[in-house]
């Protein structure tokens, strides 16, 4: 067999591997765009397989595709949805503007799939039949009535929510955890930290029943981002007008594409709108964002608490996953910890690109598209995959060091302030000189200079009553 076969389009003749499922455009697109070697996301491929999937059927139901055409190209584009063909999706994520070079990818795959399938049927070699489109074109059938301007936003949006999916039991996940940790740790007393110096007390399951929270509320931020993606405008074909599609398909391929994705997708108002504007992705983008900082934040305060162990902080241990020097024996570092700051650090630039991205549209498209879908889409993916880590190999496995804990309980010299109600601010200020000068807890000095009874003493050193409920 050829190691190659010819295929012409509009520019002249290309040669492509003979076994491909693409053809012409999609060669092109490889050799004028070896960029990063990075592919699409599976998550957008699968998207892509759904519209292609939903306007085949009702195209075929309208009547502007032949029957037999439609339910080949919704079968072929079927095998795309499940995963079948994700090696022939070749194109690099930089591409040309739009993402016309993947759009063409998908259609010469799903395409040359029923050529394949029908010149076996007729007694051909149904390789042989790869390229000719005799029975299936990709653009006059597989993409009949549609433009990469309304369907490549649209694949970005709903692969955008399918990509969404694999987060948010994470997100959950992890909040679980956070929150179950806030339970154990709910009894032990600690010296809380403001400014980086020494506050009244609080528990420590105080602090990670907040981090909980703080995830919680990432995932609702994100969630409600993502409602703007349901608006979709499918069936605007070039330029948002609907030019070359048939009678209905608008409202009907959309309906279809809800029904394949699992996903409450609707037209968008005005189509014009959903063409210009990318509005929705950059809205993700930030919600994304702003999960990353609070990650971050979190992060770096396990990798403060759990700091020494003989020279910081010391009051948790992660769990040691690795040995953490070349050079220094018995070192362990917080590598999760570490790991999910530079995660972050990455969607937070991922959301500088996108945001660069939707504001760069002119007049009647936004050509950044193929940015944006990858930023959105590698910051989901990069987030999954390590907060499931994060979760599983760090959280779940942190421990207390109470006694340490207990020690910085009583020798912060915030303490005084439990001391305002019985002394008052300024003799409780001369305290904590003192302990300052000395090194000496501020309830030893209260109690030397009975200032304090031992009764008041304890009540002060309530751990439930110092830190509310």
């Amino acid at each position: 067999m050829a190691e190659t076969r010819q295929e012409k389009d509009s520019l002249g003749v290309v040669e492509v591997p003979a076994g491909a499922m693409y053809g012409a455009q999609t060669v092109r697109a490889v050799e004028n765009f070896p960029i990063s070697g990075m592919r699409a996301s599976k998550f957008l491929i699968r998207a892509i397989g759904m519209v292609k999937q939903a306007a085949a059927e009702v195209n075929g139901e309208l009547g502007a595709v032949s029957e037999e055409s439609a339910r080949a190209i919704a079968a072929a584009a079927g095998e795309v949805v499940a995963g079948r063909w994700d090696a022939e999706f070749v194109v690099d994520v930089f591409q040309a503007g739009a993402g016309v070079s993947f759009h063409m990818n998908a259609n010469e795959v799903i395409a040359n799939r029923p050529n394949e399938i029908i010149g076996g049927a007729k007694g051909a070699d149904g390789a042989g039949a790869l390229g000719r489109y005799e029975w299936v074109h990709p653009n006059d059938h597989v993409n009949f009535g549609q433009s990469t301007n309304d369907v490549f936003p649209t694949a970005m949006r709903v692969g955008t929510l399918l990509a969404l999916r694999d987060l948010y039991p994470v997100l959950e996940g992890l909040a679980g955890s956070f929150a179950a940790k806030g339970r154990e740790f709910g009894g032990i007393l600690k010296a809380g930290r403001t400014h980086m110096q020494d506050a009244v007390p609080v528990r420590l399951g105080q602090e990670f029943a907040a981090y909980s929270v703080a995830i919680a509320k990432a995932k609702e931020s994100i969630a409600r981002a993502a409602e703007s993606l349901r608006e979709l405008g499918l069936g605007g074909s070039a330029v948002g007008t609907g030019i070359n599609t048939a009678a209905g398909y608008r409202e009907r391929a959309i309906a279809r594409l809800s029904a394949i994705a699992g996903e409450k997708l609707v037209p968008a108002a005005d189509m014009r709108w959903a063409m210009q504007s990318c509005a929705p992705m950059a809205e993700v983008s930030g919600a994304l964002r702003g999960l990353a900082l609070e990650v971050i934040r979190v992060s770096n305060d396990l990798r403060l608490l759990a700091s020494g162990p003989n020279t910081g902080l010391n009051e948790i241990a992660l769990p040691a996953l690795q040995p953490g020097s070349s050079i220094m024996p018995g070192k362990i570092n917080p590598v999760l910890a570490e790991l999910a700051a530079m995660v972050c650090f990455q969607v937070v630039g991922n959301d500088v690109a996108v945001a660069m991205a939707v504001q760069a549209g002119q007049l009647e498209l936004n050509v950044m598209m193929p940015a944006m879908a990858y930023g959105v889409l590698q910051s989901i993916q990069i987030l999954t995959n390590m907060l499931l880590e994060l979760d599983h190999r760090c959280v779940r496995g942190i421990t207390a060091n109470e006694a340490r804990c207990a020690f910085y309980a009583q020798s912060t010299v915030a303490l005084a302030t439990a001391l305002n109600p019985y002394i008052g601010y300024a003799k409780a200020a001369e305290v904590v000189k003192e302990s300052v000068a000395t090194g000496r807890s501020v309830i030893e000095i209260a109690r030397e200079k009975k200032l304090l009874s031992e009764a008041q003493i304890a009540e002060i050193l309530d751990a439930r009553k110092m830190t509310g409920d």
